[in-house]
């Protein structure tokens, strides 16, 4: 049975009042508490002061933007983001996704999509997941705990998004296997990603540069044309 998510709180930061409105009746009905900032400086000290569940993000806002935001956000937090994003703005879109988001929607959006996107997070993150019983996995020096979104390289921890470890663990949970970006969009995000398959390969690149280093026994290759798979056979 789905767990109730009622009671988590959402923090939707956009400059337009009616993105609230739309989004509040929605929120309303699957009993979500929704916090309101109009510009990047309250949503910054919304986010600190309230500890949302989730952060909705909008690229385009007054005193500082989305993309500002997120990269502050991600210093400090590995908070769920998901982004608005006009669809004109591809750069943007692409750009969040460097940054640390997890997910974006373009506008015009359905106020019901925006609940499954969220729901879809809320899901991996606090279900209990009975028919996975595997949640911990060391692969050499590389240790990942599924039960707490916990990364450690060395015995030190990694910040790393909710995505981050979702792609890690598939990743290695199955050392040798080519997983194509369909399969990750489809596994991971849980959703026809609109064919935008980018979206993994920006967080492939995110993962390389916090974990991926000289000393390994492991490494993440890039099968051209397929997608990626990690590799244990490695000299450290």
């Amino acid at each position: 049975m789905e767990k109730n998510h009622s009671g988590y709180r959402i923090l939707v930061a956009d400059d337009d009042n009616s993105v609230h409105e739309a989004l509040r009746v929605h929120f309303r009905r699957e009993e979500y508490q929704m916090l309101s900032a109009f510009d990047g400086e309250e949503a910054l000290e919304m986010m600190r002061r309230s500890r949302p569940d989730i952060v909705v993000l909008d690229v385009m806002m007054p005193k500082k933007d989305g993309l500002m935001v997120c990269r502050e956000i991600r210093k400090e937090s590995n908070i769920p983001i998901i982004m608005l994003s006009a669809k004109a703005e591809e750069f943007d879109r692409l750009l969040g996704l460097e940054l640390g988001a997890d997910d974006y929607i373009a506008k015009p959006f359905s106020p019901r999509e925006v609940v499954a996107r969220i729901k879809a997070v809320l899901r991996r993150l606090h279900d209990s997941g009975e028919e996975s019983r595997a949640t911990h996995l060391v692969v050499d020096n590389l240790d990942i705990d599924m039960n707490a979104y916990v990364v450690k390289l060395n015995g030190t921890v990694v910040p790393c998004t909710p995505k981050e470890i979702e792609i890690l663990w598939t990743l290695a949970s199955n050392p040798g296997m080519v997983f194509s970006r369909e399969h990750l969009l489809q596994s991971i995000w849980g959703y026809d990603y609109l064919g935008d398959t980018r979206a993994v390969d920006s967080h492939i690149k995110r993962i390389r540069a916090k974990l991926c280093m000289e000393g390994n026994g492991w490494d993440i290759r890039t099968v051209w044309g397929v997608g990626y798979r990690l590799e244990t056979d490695i000299d450290s």
